[in-house]
């Protein structure tokens, strides 16, 4: 798809914005940049953090600095990184999986790496939300995932990260996920959606907490109809076989309508990609911008919460942008090598 089809097809959508048509080639109008940030499915955390990056790089870099910015709403990580190869997006959300499998070749880009992505920052963690009804729990981890066999089983938007994340970890786990379930590919909203009306046993929503998605759904059926599935120290071990990306997380009691009790799953992180070309002193301001105004970004979605600058690279599966480098290194902000750009 060229990018100016791209354009107009957001243009007929939910999505509008005057600035939107002038970011077409993501060419300097003038002084100005206008960039294009792709997020993921509605109903998930992607969209809403991008949605509060966007508002904040607008709020405060547009009239000082000609930077302005727009989220598109996607399948995910892996349309992201087409759409930041393509130059359709000059930045994403990208799952830490899926950044670490794209650059290292492995998994599904096994032997095509992709190198057209830079990291900016670590976002938040992703918590797998592994959600089923209630009468197919027996030990309530992730094992009960057994009980759905020939069961509808929402996995996620065909091609994106949080199909790739879940079957990852359900194949590591050691489920045939081709035959041990008939899959369906919605997604968040529409898998809460068809669980609600009873045309899937469960689904896939990982996502910084709350997730609207599961919100919904818990608000809707009640905490007795369904249940987040847990992860033990041995299973999240099997699930770090081959990309040890993930941690045991607490999603405290009452983070959704009628938990009562803390639930143990586990979480890898997200961070902020943007394309290489991207110029330096634009992604030094944008990344200056972020930290200097988390409390904008806290105030808008409770998953920037876990933004902070003594995280900010942690754990990142892809080098810095050199404009990156350049605002970490002012705030002496330590950076292993393996992070910093060939060219530094």
């Amino acid at each position: 798809m060229r990018r100016r089809n791209f354009i107009n097809l957001l243009l007929a959508s939910s999505i509008t914005s005057p600035l939107l048509a002038t970011s077409c080639a993501n060419q300097k109008i003038k002084d100005n940049q206008a960039l294009i940030l792709a997020t993921a499915t509605i109903g998930g955390t992607f969209y809403p953090v991008g949605i509060a990056i966007s508002t904040l790089t607008n709020a405060k870099l547009a009239e000082t600095e000609k930077i302005t910015m727009d989220t598109i709403n996607s399948a995910g990580s892996s349309e992201n990184i087409q759409l930041l190869k393509s130059q359709e997006a000059d930045l994403a959300i990208l799952q830490g999986l899926f950044g670490a499998m794209a650059w290292q070749g492995q998994g599904n880009y096994k032997g095509k790496p992709e190198k057209n992505l830079r990291s900016i920052t670590m976002l938040w963690e992703n918590i797998e939300h592994f959600v089923i009804l209630k009468k197919y729990v027996e030990t309530g981890n992730i094992e009960d995932l057994k009980n759905l066999k020939e069961q509808s089983f929402s996995i996620g938007k065909r091609n994106s990260g949080t199909a790739a994340s879940g079957q990852t970890i359900l194949t590591e786990l050691g489920f045939d996920i081709n035959r041990d379930f008939r899959l369906e590919y919605f997604g968040y909203k529409e898998s809460s959606d068809a669980l609600e009306n009873g045309l899937i046993a469960g689904m896939n929503t990982p996502a910084g907490i709350p997730v609207s998605a599961v919100t919904q759904a818990y608000a809707t059926m009640g905490s007795n109809q369904l249940a987040i599935l847990e992860f033990t120290k041995a299973q999240l071990e099997k699930v770090n076989s081959t990309y040890a990306v993930w941690n045991h997380y607490t999603i405290p009691a009452n983070t959704y309508p009628g938990q009562s009790k803390d639930i143990i799953s586990i979480a890898q992180p997200n961070f902020l990609a943007v394309r290489p070309e991207i110029d330096e002193e634009v992604v030094y301001k944008i990344t200056k911008n972020i930290y200097e105004n988390l409390p904008f970004l806290y105030d808008i979605h409770q998953a920037t919460l876990a933004i902070n600058l003594e995280r900010a690279i942690a754990g990142l599966p892809v080098p810095l942008h050199p404009g990156a480098v350049q605002y970490y290194q002012e705030v002496g902000l330590g950076i292993s090598t393996d992070l910093l750009p060939e060219s530094i």
